[in-house]
């Protein structure tokens, strides 16, 4: 099963202090108890953004199954919702043009980021909801599988600190096993579509 990890700085695993608790080892894992051999790579870039998708995907090789987290950095740098979701769009078709199942996580909500004023984080908050809905109906048209990562972990994000790494924006070692557990159901289901 070979498995790459596309995206930002989460996808990379900024934040932790250990490679394996970032996203890409933990997801691996989770293949392999269920009986997959994993050959991992990961090509996510911190900093990236959606635009940064294309030259992600040209690197890549052949995948299985490509997970993508992207949309925080388009966020902060207020890239129009349409124009992310379209570059991800496309970078999900093209994956899937090699043959690759895809799945995404979407925007946070970077409202609960200690960073946002609270008088901010209102418009903050509505504004993560609309570029993921977009992002959500992109994947969708493109054929990929959307991972409602963000309903699983903003409320735990949101009132337990040590989810949060020592830069109070990237996740600790354990917001990644967060993360990951919300993402992996749909990493496994789209496993257990190739092995059929």
């Amino acid at each position: 099963m070979r498995l790459c990890l596309l995206g930002d700085s989460i996808a990379a695993g900024v934040g932790s202090t250990r490679r394996e608790d970032t996203l890409g080892p933990l997801l691996a894992d989770r293949l392999r108890q269920a009986g997959h051999e994993v050959d991992l790579d990961v090509r996510a870039v911190p900093g990236a953004r959606s635009a940064d998708l294309r030259a992600q995907v040209r690197a890549t090789g052949a995948v299985d199954v490509a997970v993508i987290v992207i949309g925080a950095n388009d966020l902060t740098r207020f890239v129009p919702a349409q124009v992310g979701a379209q570059q991800l769009h496309d970078a999900v078709a093209d994956l899937r043009a090699k043959g690759a199942e895809v799945v995404v996580a979407t925007a946070p909500d970077l409202s609960i980021v200690s960073h946002v004023p609270p008088a901010l984080r209102d418009v903050v908050s509505a504004a993560s909801r609309q570029y993921a809905q977009a992002q959500q109906q992109a994947v969708i048209r493109a054929g990929g599988v959307v991972a409602h990562v963000e309903r699983a972990v903003t409320p735990r994000f949101a009132t337990d600190p040590s989810l949060f790494a020592a830069d109070r924006f990237h996740p600790s070692a354990a917001g990644y096993r967060e993360i990951a557990t919300a993402l992996a159901p749909a990493v496994e289901a789209v496993a257990d579509r190739r092995r059929v």
